[in-house]
């Protein structure tokens, strides 16, 4: 969780769902819930990006078949969200935080938490991360690595996802 790949650990069941958008100490709230659970958690960022190629792709799919309405989406991907899942104790960051129904439907006994940030704070530092997240040689960059070879259309998948729920491709913001 945060700096290194969490490995699930069998039989372990989801309690809590996190909530809060990226940038709102989704790693930091990861490390208490490991700690106060006594168990793995799923940051969303860190497993798709530092672990096997499974995590990030299943995630482009998932994202990539998912319609407003939440629980109208496959049984296919409520499934492959679950794979992705089960074995952790919670699952904080993205694209879970913005998956809390599909969740919900695969964990009904779930707790959800909703960490929160400054308004201020949470853009600056989304506007960070979408500028250099976006840029056009990207691709090209991180194609030789295993997993961020994916990062461009996992992200791209993400803005679907954000403009499908909010109707923009970015975090609604204080000037949306």
């Amino acid at each position: 969780m945060g700096q290194h790949y969490s490995q699930p650990r069998p039989g372990t069941k989801l309690q809590v769902i996190g909530a809060g958008l990226p940038r709102t100490g989704t790693a930091s709230i990861s490390r208490a819930l490991e700690i106060l659970l006594d168990g793995p958690v799923y940051h969303g960022g860190t497993q798709a990006f530092l672990g096997p190629e499974t995590e990030i792709k299943t995630w482009i799919q998932v994202l990539n078949q998912w319609r407003p309405g939440g629980i109208s989406i496959r049984r296919s991907n409520l499934d492959l969200i679950k794979e992705r899942v089960d074995g952790f104790v919670a699952i904080t960051d993205s694209p879970g935080s913005t998956l809390v129904r599909e969740l919900m439907a695969i964990y009904p006994d779930a707790k959800v938490i909703c960490t929160v940030r400054d308004v201020e704070a949470w853009e600056r530092s989304m506007a960070a991360v979408s500028s250099k997240s976006t840029q056009w040689f990207l691709r090209f960059v991180l194609f030789p690595l295993p997993s961020l070879r994916y990062f461009v259309d996992y992200i791209n998948a993400l803005r679907q996802q954000w403009f499908l729920k909010f109707g923009e491709t970015e975090p609604v913001t204080s000037s949306s």
